[in-house]
């Protein structure tokens, strides 16, 4: 998805026009993001539990499934993830490779049968804590686009000043961090044995940081060179809430159906802190060197490090999910999932973002997801696998930038303590707009895949 920068009112000063770091429509849609994380059996079946149920994680789509455990449970999962950038910038091609690890998932479901009443007869109740969105990531883009955006030295007092207005190299070095958290409170009870009904409360805690470092090698044709560094940071938490309420029936003990809303996610107060505000004429802390001067401008000498920060309020969209499983017996089972949200649901408050809210409005589009998983049981051995496909929700977006994931794993049951192991890749591209400020720049082609590996345990209690 083509990264759009666009004009912002921010303490009277505006910065993101000239910020090669994440504008607000791209943080905003960042922030919907869900990761599928969860139980490794959950992330070997594709995270297809809608209306099949009887896993910890379950709760996070449906929480009608958590009283289809017969028994209170208690599970943990450990995620490995390594990803591969492949970006192009102006036919040059460069690959950043990074490992990462993690408690992604942990969370706890007790089971009460109900005595008292003949139409309720179980009752259940869990507690779910998981990584909804990893944010962790570093890439480097390199290459020339022919357009020197540094081209004089800003110590240069004579009369007739050098131009540095031929680019020989341009370089992006960008650095995620931080995550999105979920906890998530869910009650849910059996109605005449058929009918699962759940809701929900879900807690977010929200962690992002980015730094960028610009680097840019220009000469003025004669022999002389200007090299420039710019970097550009910022820091974000947040705070925030949803709602979740679900449904599973069960014609027959073979066919289940199911369906789920999750409302928006409220986060009531989000909390920036950046150094991208007019620093002598830059936007972020500024270091340029010619090799016709042996003095170095530095626009943070002296301990100049403005710094400024905004308060800010979001609602993301929320998502509807209908699903159906077939179980054969103790053999096995196939579940599918179809979900939909729109992400012109997504909603800026606190400030003027009108320009902001446009673009969602305007640009983005209701997206579509389809998970579908599988389980067969040989004995104590457990075989799984699952597919994702999730749309773009750029409207412009091309068949790759939709993300697509496959999945395989297995379990094996000790008795009273289950193994699951999970293996998942993803690919997905799109685009990075460093210099949003210069239409005459194209942007950075990415190429992203995703391996993770995801094991855990559940404990029958």
């Amino acid at each position: 998805m083509k990264k759009i920068i666009l004009f912002v009112a921010f303490a009277a000063v505006s910065y993101t026009s000239y910020s090669q770091s994440l504008g607000y429509e791209d943080l905003s849609t960042m922030f919907s993001r869900n990761d599928r994380n969860g139980s490794a059996r959950f992330v070997a079946m594709g995270g297809a539990f809608g209306a099949v149920g009887g896993d910890v994680t379950a709760m996070t789509i449906n929480p009608a499934g958590i009283s289809i455990f017969n028994d209170s449970n208690a599970s943990i999962a450990f995620q490995s993830r390594s990803t591969d950038y492949l970006t192009t910038y102006y036919g040059n091609s460069t690959t950043t490779q990074q490992d990462f690890f993690k408690v992604s998932n942990a969370g706890v479901v007790f089971t009460f049968n109900n005595y008292t009443s003949d139409e309720w007869s179980k009752l259940a109740m869990g507690i779910n804590y998981r990584v909804l969105a990893d944010f962790e990531d570093t890439f480097i883009a390199k290459g020339t686009s022919g357009f020197a955006s540094f081209d004089n030295f800003p110590l240069d007092n004579s009369e007739n000043q050098l131009v540095y207005d031929i680019a020989d190299n341009q370089q992006l070095s960008n650095f995620y961090n931080g995550d999105m958290s979920e906890l998530s409170f869910a009650f849910s009870g059996v109605y005449e044995e058929k009918m699962h009904v759940g809701a929900g409360l879900n807690f977010y805690d929200l962690n992002f940081s980015q730094q960028t470092i610009l680097r840019e090698n220009n000469n003025d044709g004669n022999n002389n060179t200007l090299n420039a560094r710019l970097y550009q940071e910022n820091f974000t938490t947040g705070v925030g809430f949803s709602l979740s309420a679900g449904v599973i029936y069960k014609p027959t003990n073979a066919f289940r159906l199911g369906i789920s809303y999750q409302s928006p996610t409220w986060f009531t107060e989000i909390i920036e802190n950046t150094n991208i505000t007019n620093n002598d004429g830059f936007f972020g802390d500024t270091e340029i060197e010619v090799s016709n001067d042996d003095i170095i401008y530095d626009n943070t000498f002296g301990g100049n490090l403005p710094t400024q920060g905004l308060l800010y309020k979001l609602r993301t969209p929320s998502k509807i999910t209908a699903s159906t499983a077939i179980i054969f017996g103790k053999f096995g089972l196939i579940s599918l999932d179809y979900s939909t949200k729109n992400y012109r649901g997504l909603n800026l408050s606190g400030d003027d973002f009108s320009e902001e809210n446009l673009f969602f409005d305007n640009q983005l589009r209701k997206v579509d997801a389809l998970h579908l998983g599988t389980e067969w049981r040989i004995k104590k051995l457990s075989i799984r696998g699952g597919y994702i496909y999730e749309q773009s929700p750029d409207v412009r977006a091309i068949a790759s930038d939709d993300l697509q994931s496959y999945s395989l794993g297995f379990g094996y049951n000790f008795g009273w303590v289950k193994f699951n192991l999970a293996y998942t890749n993803s690919n997905k591209t799109g685009l990075y707009d460093f210099y949003p400020q210069y239409n005459q720049v194209e942007a950075a082609e990415l190429n992203i895949d995703n391996t993770m590996v995801t094991a855990g345990f559940s404990v029958h209690l």
